[in-house]
């Protein structure tokens, strides 16, 4: 087996699976301990891992998913992106805490 062919791989199924370790591992026949291994004794692998910032990618997709369902009328999806983009514009949903207004403040125990 080609290391170097296993590891552009492994950094091929990494970006693509959005940083999923398991996933990429199993795609190009390796074990988790193999890539933790690469990753502390290969500093250009380790780099490599990095540069790949795999968590914005994935976020790009998910807000790129939202956006499909947003243009296809989804409400819910509306509702969720009003209430976490549209915060200055009122869309926030608040919880009113009573704190029993109607009490008085100090009881007479007498």
């Amino acid at each position: 087996m080609d290391t170097n062919l296993t590891k552009k791989g492994f950094l091929q199924a990494y970006q693509k699976s959005f940083g999923n370790v398991a996933q990429s591992c199993k795609a190009v026949g390796i074990s988790r301990q193999t890539y933790y291994n690469w990753k502390e004794k290969d500093k250009s692998f380790n780099q490599d891992i990095i540069n790949l910032e795999p968590e914005n990618d994935f976020l790009d997709f998910l807000e790129s998913k939202l956006v499909e369902k947003i243009n296809n009328g989804d409400t819910s999806s509306i509702i969720f992106a009003l209430k976490t983009k549209a915060k200055k514009r009122g869309y926030i949903e608040r919880q009113e805490i009573s704190m029993g207004e109607d009490l008085p403040l100090f009881v007479d125990e007498e």
